[in-house]
């Protein structure tokens, strides 16, 4: 079934379920109202700026599937213009854009904004933290969504899960990394938390964008580079230049992507365009996995065909990683309340998430892996 075909056949039941779902609307809990004669609603025409380049065609889709079902479920009187990142504002300047009203909403990743405030990680994802079910599970049913709003708040900003990628990859590598001390003075490519973590470990992390991470490699200015997954990164070409392909990618177990929109312009909806808005960000951030699910095992065998290895990182390298994740966010609780208070709270729905998933999931699925 295509994608457009989807849409129409389950746009009736659509129009509520984000409202539904989430029991939030406007940022506060409030009774469903049954919406007006569409005659009765303005025209409301918003931008959305991406962080992304339309060349990610399924992280910047998120965008274009939520500008249809809004669209559709508001009889084409709310409209939403995706403009890929650069556009209008620089990819990394999204968060900003929104918050001062140069646009009206935004999709992005959050960690992008650690800068601002490391709590902003939770929103799409830490090291060694929740896979993208249980990141689901936290937003929508966890109280992390919650939290979340309320940090966003300060930025005047609303947010919603708009997409999440999966588990991805670990990173291409010029040469086979045997042992955690192969790590020493390695330049890669990886950015946020993820690359503090690879610092502390004795790599020196380079922030590089998509486009310059292909020609780095090329000329020797960094030894390995992480980008997302193989359909991604087989775009890129790394397989030409990096025959070693590193899993599991530990500092994004299941990163979620975000819907920003302006706390002003949200609350001059009307409710009805809210649950719209709110049904089509769950439909794209259920759609974009479903998307990674398929195109990457597809993708993964074209690269093993063109020489790829794969490799597992050595488990003392994840060792010492866990451990100074960890010890970074103690550091990290200890100095900034606002991320203490939410990573105390994260914390114990991870535990009893790892808990659940160990006894069934875990037990299910690697059974299946090697009894196929």
């Amino acid at each position: 079934m295509q994608r457009r075909d989807f849409l129409k056949g389950a746009g009736a039941g659509a129009g509520l379920a984000g409202g539904a779902v989430l029991g939030l609307s406007g940022c506060e809990k409030q009774a469903a109202t049954p919406a007006p004669d569409s005659g009765a609603l303005p025209q409301v025409n918003w931008r959305l700026a991406s962080s992304f380049p339309k060349s990610l065609d399924t992280i910047y889709g998120a965008g274009e599937v939520l500008a249809e079902r809004v669209k559709t479920l508001t009889n084409g009187r709310f409209n939403i213009r995706v403009f890929a990142g650069g556009e209008i504002v620089p990819g990394l300047q999204v968060l900003d854009a929104v918050q001062q009203g140069t646009v009206e909403c935004g999709h992005s990743a959050s960690y992008y904004y650690v800068g601002k405030d490391m709590t902003f990680a939770f929103d799409t994802a830490v090291p060694f933290g929740l896979t993208a079910r249980q990141q689901n599970a936290w937003m929508y049913h966890g109280g992390g969504i919650e939290l979340m709003r309320e940090l966003f708040a300060g930025y005047n900003i609303a947010q919603f899960p708009g997409g999440n990628t999966g588990v991805q990859m670990g990173g291409w590598f010029r040469k086979e990394i045997q042992q955690l001390s192969d790590l020493n003075g390695l330049k890669m490519r990886i950015p946020g938390i993820g690359g503090q973590i690879m610092a502390k470990l004795g790599a020196v992390p380079q922030t590089l964008a998509g486009g310059d991470i292909y020609p780095s490699l090329e000329r020797g200015a960094i030894d390995a580079a992480e980008w997302v997954g193989p359909y991604d990164d087989e775009k890129l070409g790394f397989q030409k230049i990096a025959q070693h392909y590193y899993y599991p990618g530990w500092w994004e177990g299941g990163p979620q992507l975000s819907f920003y929109v302006n706390l002003e312009k949200w609350n001059a909806l009307p409710v009805s365009y809210k649950q719209a808005f709110e049904s089509a960000a769950a439909e794209a951030n259920l759609l974009m996995m479903a998307a990674y699910d398929t195109k990457n095992p597809q993708a993964l065998m074209r690269l093993v065909k063109q020489g790829v290895r794969l490799h597992a990182y050595p488990e003392d390298v994840l060792a010492a990683a866990k451990q100074a994740a960890f010890a970074l966010y103690e550091e990290e609780a200890g100095r900034n309340p606002r991320f203490a208070k939410v990573y105390t709270e994260w914390k114990k729905f991870r535990d009893l998430e790892l808990q659940w998933f160990k006894v069934a999931e875990a037990s299910y699925a690697n059974f299946l892996y090697y009894n196929r």
